[in-house]
């Protein structure tokens, strides 16, 4: 009888490994192939040859399952006595794995981009072993409507060689037609060129009009601001009777201290704690990151005996921040300026009425770089890949560069003096 083993081939931690896969059945078949699925070495259990059930090991769900679904699956395709060549079990899996390599099928964009949205929610996230998340799939819905819409108004067929740059600018002046933001036809566009990537992939699409300079994905600048120390100390010092509140209040703080994304705030619990350090592996990028504990952390941490309160939703969240910030007296005045449609408006609102659990991480890269802590120690926190990126993350105003110019100036010639 055939037997299906898992394994993996390097010890290295820290690196994903493709986990691999040995068909044996008696001596005349013994073939091995990569999976495709990824698992970091420290959390591959050799004995059950399965993700270990430990927290840090997010995607463990996902993998096993998808180890369990092979396993099935080839036991089924292999019939024992016949002769099979050392290609076999590599071209099986490749065809579990993408069967729309092998599928007959009609590769017009819109039938292409309706099997994508169709198969996505069982398709693995190469970047975090985990299925692509429902709001990803409802951006792809969204994106995929419009198309339609648009295709309708113009009553003509959109195929790939039309997507070119009289494409994209009919589309998006139809879109800001709709009355929708910058980032929001920003996100359209780049939604759009995800599914045209995926069909070059595959080799279904053979045009490259959208990879034009001119086919850019708009944006503006959606949040404008961070919390300066004496802010956040003032939303902390804060009390309130509310217990709801006064956990969004701490939650929030330990971002402002952390710099962690929104999705990571549940992962700061005793277990990834130690020696003064928060060792957490970012949902997003994968990347493992030791964050120093900063005292109010450590003293938000032991006021909930190391297990922070659950998250609940962002909306939620940022109903009752705006609120917590209100009652902290954040109340500078800021101009924020927002294109919709064919209109810019300039709007002047107090801070807290823009405060959000973005607000957090933000604050904490703009402290971090006024404080003149190198741009790369905190970028390997943050996870921006180029300083160029990192520079247009952080909220650094004229008056603030030019205050760092001017210490920097008294700095050296007190070196001088000296």
């Amino acid at each position: 009888m055939a037997t299906i083993q898992y394994f993996i081939r390097t010890q290295t931690t820290g690196k994903l490994v493709n986990i691999r896969c040995r068909l044996r059945d008696g001596r005349n078949v013994d073939l091995s192939a990569p999976t495709g699925l990824n698992v970091y070495p420290e959390h591959w259990n050799k004995e059950k040859q399965a993700v270990k059930n430990i927290t840090d090991a997010t995607y463990k769900s996902a993998v096993n399952a998808g180890l369990k679904k092979l396993e099935v699956h080839l036991i089924n395709e292999f019939t024992a006595g016949t002769h099979y060549d050392k290609d076999w079990l590599k071209n099986t899996i490749d065809k579990y794995n993408n069967p729309d390599k092998y599928k007959e099928k009609k590769h017009d964009l819109f039938s292409f981009i309706g099997d994508f949205i169709e198969r996505a929610p069982t398709r693995i996230n190469y970047k975090t072993n985990k299925p692509v998340s429902h709001t990803i799939i409802q951006d792809y819905e969204r994106t995929f409507n419009w198309l339609r819409k648009y295709a309708e108004k113009k009553r003509k067929k959109i195929d790939f060689k039309d997507i070119d740059h009289d494409f994209y600018t009919g589309f998006v002046a139809y879109l800001k037609e709709q009355n929708y933001s910058v980032n929001t036809i920003g996100k359209y566009i780049k939604t759009l060129k995800v599914f045209l990537n995926a069909a070059s992939d595959l080799g279904i699409n053979h045009y490259k009009g959208y990879k034009n300079k001119s086919f850019v994905v708009i944006k503006e600048d959606s949040e404008s601001i961070y919390l300066n120390e004496n802010e956040i100390t003032a939303i902390y010092e804060k009390e309130f009777t509310n217990k709801k509140y006064e956990k969004v209040k701490d939650l929030f703080i330990v971002g402002c201290w952390t710099g962690l994304r929104f999705s990571d705030w549940n992962k700061i619990n005793k277990e990834n704690i130690s020696d003064g350090y928060l060792d957490v592996k970012q949902q997003k990028t994968g990347d493992q990151i030791a964050i120093p504990l900063h005292p109010t952390v450590e003293e938000i941490i032991n006021k909930y005996d190391g297990v922070l309160p659950a998250i609940i939703s962002n909306q939620k969240f940022n109903e009752f921040l705006k609120e917590i910030a209100e009652a902290a007296k954040i109340n500078d005045k800021i101009k924020k300026t927002t294109t919709k449609g064919n209109f810019t408006t300039t709007k002047t609102h107090e801070k807290w009425e823009l405060v959000t659990t973005h607000t957090a991480r933000r604050s904490f890269a703009t402290n971090l770089y006024l404080a003149g802590v190198p741009s790369l120690t905190i970028m390997a926190i943050t996870g921006h890949k180029t300083e160029s990126s990192f520079m247009k993350y952080i909220k650094v105003t004229s008056r603030e560069h030019g205050k760092i110019l001017r210490e920097f100036w008294s700095r050296q010639q007190m070196k001088i003096a000296k």
